[in-house]
């Protein structure tokens, strides 16, 4: 094993076009700003680790450029000097030295992790636990764009084989012109494939028990954080009056957060993200509370770049509690590549990549194409 001290923290930011404009609830989005970190060792391993938010700084607080500065001005100064391996400790010091921006630590964990793994020689789901499976389902998430838009576009899915789950956004529109538009479009789905909505906690108590109902006799597998993530105690009154399960996103940060929505019974699958939760041990400890307190995971994605896919893909398959699968299509939506070999997508799965760390090398070319001056 070559020497594990951290010589060097460097940070780019890519601005990667996608496919398609993607809408949330709130804002829309035709480029994926994406954040890499690179952490290299004294011994001439590089582990990289990725930052990214949905849309911008709406979600979570944080933005590509925010986490860039808290990385470079106070977390690097923690890093320098420090084995890769020491991965509670420093996270113990960055908590001491960074309140929240779990975006950006998140970034710097990932890296950690990806370096360590390295360095031992060996893939990053080792370090996690161990592999529990090599691939994951994944759904594919579509905006809040019409009924025709998004019916054409799934069906082009489907008939590709590349996805047999779809999400669709809510949030943007008056409620029942919302609801009219997503019944329809399970209308003209039904028999073909799993449908889920995401209101991006959009709406209040009365409004989301008002209309899901409709939404549960339309079709709709499951509703995901219909209100915003501090009313708990709405989503778990919610989920008391829906026969379908609901999912907790914004409400589900860290493990106490876990903790509490299990106690109230607020959700009935829970939403796993490395980058809101602050990194891959964070979001396992998630994972461990909801497999004690039987509540199954689902690994969602902050349309995260290909780097911060994998690392979430090697998460997902060393844990036991996600039977609810992913969201990890972020490269799928991005218009370029930029890893030299991409990742498998095959079957309407995502496929573990073999390899040391993540499993993924970034393309040189492509990242110097893509990123900020």
């Amino acid at each position: 094993m070559s020497d594990l001290r951290i010589d060097r923290v460097e940070t780019v930011v890519l601005d990667v076009p996608l496919r398609r404009p993607h809408r949330f609830a709130r804002v829309g989005m035709d480029v994926q700003p994406v954040l890499l970190v690179y952490l290299r060792t004294a011994g001439g391993v590089t582990g990289v680790g990725e930052g990214v938010v949905p849309g911008g700084p709406w979600w979570g607080g944080e933005s590509v450029e925010t986490m860039q500065l808290v990385i470079e001005r106070y977390l690097a100064p923690i890093l320098l000097g420090r084995d890769v391996d020491d991965i509670a400790g420093i996270g113990r010091d960055i908590g001491d030295v960074v309140a929240a921006n779990l975006h950006a630590k998140a970034a710097v964990d990932i890296a950690l992790h990806d370096a360590w793994a390295r360095c031992l020689g060996v893939p990053a789901h080792a370090l996690l636990g161990g592999v529990v499976r090599r691939s994951v389902p994944v759904t594919w998430a579509l905006g809040t764009e019409p009924a025709p838009v998004v019916v054409e576009e799934a069906l082009a899915k489907l008939d590709a084989g590349t996805h047999r789950t779809f999400k669709l956004k809510m949030g943007a529109q008056d409620p029942a012109d919302d609801v009219r538009r997503v019944t329809a479009i399970a209308d003209k789905l039904a028999g073909a494939a799993g449908l889920r909505v995401d209101v991006n906690a959009r709406w209040d108590r009365g409004t989301a028990l008002a209309h899901l109902p409709r939404l549960a006799d339309g079709g709709i597998e499951l509703v995901e954080q219909p209100v915003p993530g501090a009313d708990v105690e709405a989503l778990a009154e919610i989920n008391r009056a829906l026969p379908i399960p609901v999912m907790a996103d914004e409400s589900l940060r860290t493990p106490g957060d876990a903790l509490r929505l299990a106690r109230l019974a607020a959700a009935d699958v829970y939403s796993l993200k490395i980058s809101k939760s602050g990194g891959l041990r964070a979001t396992r400890s998630i994972a461990e509370v909801a497999a004690a307190a039987g509540i199954p995971a689902h690994m969602g994605t902050s349309i995260d770049g290909p780097v911060g896919t994998a690392a979430s893909l090697h998460l997902a398959c060393a844990l036991p509690a996600v039977t609810w699968g992913s969201e990890l299509f972020g490269p799928l939506l991005m218009r370029a590549e930029h890893l030299a070999t991409p990742l498998r997508y095959e079957g309407g799965e995502l496929h573990l990549p073999d390899g040391p760390g993540f499993g993924v090398e970034l393309d040189p070319d492509a990242v110097r194409a893509f990123a900020r001056s």
